[in-house]
């Protein structure tokens, strides 16, 4: 072995291969997806997945636009139509998508709230004092994972049009129609087959969702027909057999109260007293509360919760506080009518609320959500 003298010539060092390694990781290694690519790219993190769950959810996320105008006070009238080639139509008689020029993004705003992320009337607090679209980035995402979607807005006196292909594409501006003196917005749109692994949605699914948003928003009147040749079933007509297409609507004038009434007669639940139902509002810290009950000779408790008409089924701080306020209401009752000894302990919270039927319901501008 020789060992280098101070003299010697040190090794030239070795090029590296112009190929590169698999591990490697550098500046240009980074992509930069632009607008709804994003959304192609991973679906999962803006619709929670590509099975069904997912496909019924781009429908959740447009008519939730639609129930932000209910919530706002605009709109009374909602339809979803399945129509015979599998597309979704969801129509509503609120103001409409604003349609002028958007003022820095050069195009009109109708584009860019079915083609920029984080674009709507949720953000800054301009459009709506309360909204149900968890992330405000639902008509972009259903353009994004759409081959195909088409917009049609009543405002201003006129029907305005525009049309979008393969994952958001606009085929041309928004153009200007036929005169009109009606409001309200509709919205068609195809699934990508190539996105999702099945797009055929189930009639079932969606008639329980929107039964429920009916409930949680009184005097809201949501439709839903199937017009799939495969969906009609047969039904008597006059002792002659007809086809029908599968069709609901759904309108509930007391809310919560009819919704509790629903529960306890769905489960079969003999009732113990009316209905107790209440509701208030703060206009100052913009949030507003409803609650229903009644109690049932059943052993258990079914208290269902929302904010911003979205289930919280994973419960909450309303959750926490209506359970904390009923517990401890009852108990001074309890004592105050000498039902309870001072030397008695206090009810439980699983005591009080033993046979409940109970619907909590939320909304507040700025929710918080987790999970």
């Amino acid at each position: 072995m020789t060992s280098a003298t101070p003299d010697s010539v040190p090794e030239e060092p070795r090029s590296r291969p112009a190929h590169k390694a698999p591990g490697d990781y550098g500046a240009d290694a980074i992509q930069v997806l632009e607008g709804l690519e994003a959304v192609r790219k991973r679906p999962g993190m803006y619709i929670g997945s590509t099975g069904e769950r997912g496909l019924h959810h781009l429908v959740y996320e447009i008519v939730d636009n639609a129930v932000d105008e209910a919530l706002a006070g605009f709109c009374d009238t909602i339809e979803v139509t399945i129509l015979a080639d599998g597309g979704i139509r969801v129509f509503d008689n609120g103001r409409g998508i604003p349609v002028d020029m958007h003022p820095t993004e050069g195009k009109s705003t109708v584009e860019v709230v079915l083609t920029v992320l984080h674009a709507g009337g949720k953000f800054g607090g301009g459009g709506y004092a309360v909204s149900g679209g968890l992330h405000g980035v639902g008509s972009s995402v259903v353009n994004a994972l759409s081959k195909r979607l088409e917009v049609e807005v009543r405002r201003q006196g006129y029907v305005w049009r525009q049309s979008f292909r393969d994952g958001g594409v606009p085929l041309a501006p928004l153009e200007r129609g036929e005169e009109s003196d009606e409001t309200g917005t509709i919205i068609t749109f195809w699934p990508d087959p190539e996105i999702f692994e099945s797009v055929s949605f189930d009639y079932d699914t969606l008639r329980t969702r929107f039964q429920q948003m009916a409930f949680l928003n009184k005097g809201l009147r949501i439709s839903l027909s199937d017009e799939r040749p495969e969906s009609a079933y047969a039904v008597d007509n006059d002792g002659e057999e007809a086809e029908r297409q599968p069709a609901d609507s759904y309108l509930y004038e007391r809310g919560l109260v009819d919704y509790v009434e629903y529960i306890n007669k769905v489960r079969k639940a003999e009732t113990v007293n009316d209905i107790i139902d209440f509701e208030s509002e703060d206009t100052e810290r913009k949030i507003a509360m409803e609650i229903a009950m009644q109690w049932t000779t059943s052993y258990t408790e079914n208290v269902y919760t929302f904010a911003n008409t979205i289930n919280t089924h994973e419960g909450g701080t309303h959750e926490e506080g209506f359970r904390a306020a009923l517990t401890a209401l009852v108990n001074r009752y309890a004592r105050a009518q000498g039902l309870l000894k001072d030397k008695d302990e206090n009810l439980s919270g699983e005591d009080v609320r033993e046979g409940l039927t109970a619907v909590i319901s939320v909304k507040l501008s700025e929710p918080q959500f987790e999970g």
